[in-house]
């Protein structure tokens, strides 16, 4: 078979801890695994962090990446390197020559179905880049229910998507790594994400504020995910939540393997890598079937209306329920196991392969 010469952009390692870097790590690494002797998977990216949110610094580093780099220095380096094929793993954000075929990963549509999420600048350059869309040569969905999105909020054609699944993380343990203070032994819930308003922890507020006015506490909440600007807006936290911030993979994996459940009640997802990272280490997962999560939770998940009285009585039956939560915990590994980055590999670089007969 025909080696392939393609960029990958990498540029979210560079940016954020959410699910694109996830996303963006998982695939390298499966087409690193791949069978394709010869081919070149060239990381592409301006290799400057911008981690902190501290401004002005951040916001003169996504300008020179977005205004300079992107339009004007990537496209140099796609021509010197000989790229056929440029993938674009989050947005259209490079503009390549009109000789190199180009792939975008659509993640989900948040900034049409909840623009209030994004900042002025964000759903500017956003929208701007959705319209890009319309010219590449091939989108990548990374669920069903994105595609029907795109189908349905951006009128792209089927014939143009391709619904290629994310994978599950390798999170190996640390042995004998403590999860971290105050939690030590006692049982706890979790949540992981990236912390603003659409994952939902107002509602979960309300569910650890009635159970303490009940007289019924919850076990404590872990929270695992960078804190952005939106959340301690939302009003104090309950006394017994606590916020870890960024925690390290081998350190995550130790958390889900001894939660007694992942809480994830976001409101819109174009995948929930947390439900798939969670259900593949045997930690229960409570949440709502709506967008992507019925897509990858499938039977495996334990559903719940999204308001705070469901969400009250699946915690309550989880924390009392031995034998109800041992069945999530049995379930979960084998509807995992249907999710590989491997697999997420080898479909895309069909897609790839694709594109480039077709041009």
């Amino acid at each position: 078979m025909k080696p392939l010469r393609v960029a990958i952009d990498t540029n979210p390692l560079y940016v954020t801890r959410a699910g694109v870097a996830r996303y963006v790590r998982g695939l390298m690494r499966g087409l690193a695994g791949l069978d394709a002797p010869d081919s070149t998977w060239l990381p592409l990216a301006w290799e400057v962090e911008n981690f902190s949110y501290d401004q002005p610094t951040r916001a003169l580093k996504t300008a020179f990446r977005e205004l300079i780099w992107a339009p004007w220095l990537a496209p140099r380096r796609l021509l010197a390197a000989g790229t056929e094929l440029l993938h674009s793993t989050v947005e259209a954000v490079i503009s390549p020559p009109v000789n190199v075929a180009h792939v975008v990963t659509l993640h989900d549509l948040a900034l049409l179905r909840h623009p209030e999420r994004f900042r002025r600048w964000q759903r500017f350059a956003g929208t701007r880049r959705l319209q890009r869309l319309a010219a590449v040569d091939h989108i990548i969905c990374i669920s069903q229910f994105t595609a029907d999105e795109a189908m349905r909020l951006l009128g792209l054609p089927a014939r143009r998507l391709a619904v290629v699944h994310n994978g599950l993380d390798d999170l190996t343990p640390v042995a004998g790594e403590p999860p971290p203070a105050p939690i030590a032994s006692k049982e706890f819930f979790l949540f992981v994400g990236s912390l603003e308003p659409g994952k939902n922890l107002a509602l979960l507020r309300s569910v650890w504020n009635a159970a303490a006015t009940s007289g019924q506490p919850l076990p404590p909440l872990l929270i695992a995910g960078t804190r952005w600007q939106g959340v301690p807006n939302e009003g104090p936290p309950p006394a017994d939540w606590h916020f870890l911030g960024h925690v390290p993979d081998a350190l995550l994996a130790q958390l889900y393997q001894r939660a007694l459940a992942l809480v994830f009640p976001s409101k819109y997802e174009g995948f929930g890598l947390p439900v798939l990272e969670a259900m593949g280490r045997g930690c229960p997962v409570i949440c709502s079937p709506v967008a992507s999560l019925p897509e990858v939770g499938g039977d495996a998940t334990w559903w719940c209306a999204l308001d705070a009285p469901s969400y009250l009585a699946a915690l309550r039956e989880c924390a009392q329920n031995g034998k109800t939560r041992d069945a999530f915990v049995q379930a979960g590994p084998a509807q995992a196991r249907k999710f590989s980055w491997a697999k997420c590999a080898t479909e895309t670089v069909a897609v790839y392969r694709n594109v480039l007969r077709s041009r």
